[in-house]
């Protein structure tokens, strides 16, 4: 096991972060400002995706068992907000620093070793998360000029594919920000408020 770091940033401990109600970022400037918005839009997105799944899904049942005639388009709509919350999820994943790590060797490492590395590795995953935007992106715009509809919704099935760029897009800039983090600060970070560590319950992979 590795020994816990002592937090430098109030409001934080080793692998869990803990949140005021009214998240303030600790970069400077307007990478500060970015970390904040981007930490506002993955609550709205999931908040909004998960209570509409919800609610979808109560009206569909009740509209089966009472009314013996569910929603004609539940199962469209369901399906639009799972990519929602599944591509909202990955950046929020990458802001609690709950990704999956194998961190065999590098949790063998001394501390300035692993500080490179993780600086490295935040910056290879931004890289791969901005170009699968990007590549997602050109998805969409070739889908758009196809012009199908979706069944029952009947509305462009390219505008059931934007979430994908956008979550690639915060995911990406939420691993720059992390890189940034691990530059200006002398802990290391799995995220921009996350401090390198297992908890008590957690085990090294």
């Amino acid at each position: 096991m590795t020994e816990k770091p002592i937090p430098t940033d109030p409001g934080q401990v080793s692998g869990r972060p803990i949140l005021p109600d009214d998240y303030t970022s600790t970069l400077p400037g307007p990478l500060g400002w970015l970390d904040i918005a981007i930490a506002r839009i993955e609550a709205v997105m999931l908040g909004v995706g998960v209570l509409l799944m919800a609610a979808n899904t109560v009206a569909n049942v009740v509209g089966r068992f009472v009314f013996q005639n569910s929603v004609f388009f539940s199962e469209e709509l369901n399906s639009i907000l799972i990519i929602l919350i599944t591509f909202a999820g990955i950046s929020y994943a990458a802001r609690q620093g709950r990704h999956i790590r194998m961190s065999a060797i590098y949790d063998a490492l001394p501390a300035s070793w692993r500080k490179i590395l993780m600086i490295l590795i935040a910056l290879v995953t931004a890289a791969f998360m901005l170009a699968l935007a990007w590549f997602a992106l050109g998805y969409i715009i070739t889908q758009a000029g196809r012009g199908r509809v979706l069944p029952a919704l009947q509305i462009p099935v390219w505008w059931t594919l934007v979430w994908v760029p956008v979550g690639f897009l915060l995911t990406g800039l939420q691993y720059v920000l992390t890189a940034v983090k691990n530059v200006i600060e002398s802990d290391i970070y799995l995220s921009t408020h996350v401090l390198e560590g297992y908890d008590d319950d957690e085990r090294e992979v």
